[in-house]
């Protein structure tokens, strides 16, 4: 019998040895695959969470505050993104982001599952109770509360009774505000420039109008020019508002002076004092009642200023609620139906 080699031996035991570990190495392996599995599942979510919210608000820094995160974890999460789909998905041009081919395909099919997500709690406790939230948070300025809304209230209120409306009384950068932080459902309002993160629909347009006392010198005149205005001295809103801004362009442009005598805010203030005789006023047709005739004459300006619209404001990519779905409904059926987010808003300019 050859004698054995102890070396030999040795080997052979230890690669047995081995032989014997691998199913256990195998074995830990197919564990490490199903734990990156799962996490690259939620990785995902987040990916795309991070891609849509930078498709919806065109920066990654602003995509990233909303977020709650730092602007280099989105860039990783967006970067991560496209190498996964093995395609471009965003041009990093300034100063927005601008999807690809690639990338819109992705955002059509990633929207609808994101937003799912992000109101999956909402959705599960309405089901559960089967009771909807019965309440609708709506942004507006005064104009809009006092000579537009009512209507539409009104007939909403008569359809769906139980559901709270609350009126947010907001203009400007306080209304855009409630909007983008989802304090309110949607705004009802004019504009005339629209940011990109949100889409604006008109669905009513008012002309300008000159407004004078009874027995002044331009009521009746057949024809009223911006000169026939000049000598007069105007009472008109704060100079933040549209109106201010709007006049003051108009005369400008035709370089024809004039002067304010009085700024003030609100229609019905600026009414009664110009029938009191303190001025004169050119303001949206919006806030003419039939009840100013006996103490107002007014002539239509829409030879010299442009018409302004009414409509409703919200958020690009919002999750509507089945009420407040309704109340745009109301107000005009699809209002909102025609676009994709990242198309570009209506803008009056």
């Amino acid at each position: 019998m050859t004698p054995t080699n102890p070396g030999v031996k040795g080997a052979k035991t230890g690669a047995g040895r081995r032989r014997a570990g691998k199913p256990r190495a195998t074995a830990k392996r197919g564990a490490d695959s199903e734990s990156a599995r799962f996490y690259y599942k939620g990785s995902r979510l987040k990916q795309l969470r991070a891609f849509c919210y930078a498709v919806k608000f065109g920066t990654v820094v602003r995509a990233a505050e909303s977020l709650f995160l730092s602007p280099s974890s989105v860039s990783l999460q967006l970067s991560a993104l496209e190498s996964d789909f093995g395609a471009r998905l965003l041009e990093r041009t300034r100063p927005r982001l601008a999807l690809t081919a690639d990338g819109q395909l992705l955002y059509d099919l990633a929207r609808p599952l994101v937003e799912g997500m992000e109101n999956l709690d909402h959705q599960f406790r309405n089901r559960r109770t089967g009771e909807p939230a019965r309440e609708i948070h709506i942004a507006c300025g005064n104009s809009t509360i006092q000579y537009l809304l009512p209507e539409w209230v009104r007939a909403y209120r008569e359809k769906f009774p139980d559901v709270r409306l609350e009126l947010a009384n907001v203009t400007g950068i306080d209304g855009l505000a409630l909007l983008r932080s989802d304090k309110v459902d949607f705004a009802v309002g004019s504009m005339l420039d629209v940011p990109h993160d949100l889409e604006y629909e008109p669905v009513r347009w008012f002309d300008p109008m000159l407004i004078v006392p009874h027995g002044h010198a331009l009521a009746d005149k057949p024809e009223i020019t911006l000169e026939d205005i000049s000598p007069y001295g105007l009472i008109l809103p704060p100079q933040r508002l549209t109106t201010y801004r709007m006049v003051d362009l108009v005369f400008q442009q035709r370089k024809v002076p004039y002067h304010v005598a009085i700024e003030v805010g609100g229609w019905e203030v600026i009414k009664h004092y110009v029938a009191m005789g303190q001025g004169i006023s050119i303001v949206t047709g919006i806030c003419i009642t039939a009840g100013d005739e006996e103490r107002l004459v007014a002539r239509n300006l829409r030879r010299y200023f442009p018409q302004r619209s009414y409509g409703v404001v919200m958020r690009k990519g919002k999750y509507l609620s089945e009420q407040s779905r309704a109340f745009i409904d109301l107000i005009k059926p699809d209002l909102f139906g025609r676009r994709d987010y990242y198309d570009s808003g209506h803008s009056e300019r």
